[in-house]
């Protein structure tokens, strides 16, 4: 889920600057950001694999001695 953020923006002459979060926004915004990432490198590998059957996880544990 996307985190609520209550940012306060710095300027400087005029600009936007910089921008403050508090830090628990900041956490959960880095979260956040690494999840969209898995999610994206996942949809690129299934991608990658195309119609490749698949096989379940208990046949490969079996196979791996696990």
């Amino acid at each position: 889920m996307k985190p609520n953020l209550h940012p306060q923006i710095i300027e400087k002459n005029g600009s936007k600057e910089s921008v403050l979060l508090p830090y628990a926004e900041y956490v959960a915004l880095r979260e956040w950001i690494e999840d969209m990432e898995d999610l994206l490198e996942l949809r690129e590998a299934t991608r990658a694999e195309g119609n490749l059957p698949g096989r379940p996880l208990e046949e490969i544990a079996k196979e791996l001695g696990l």
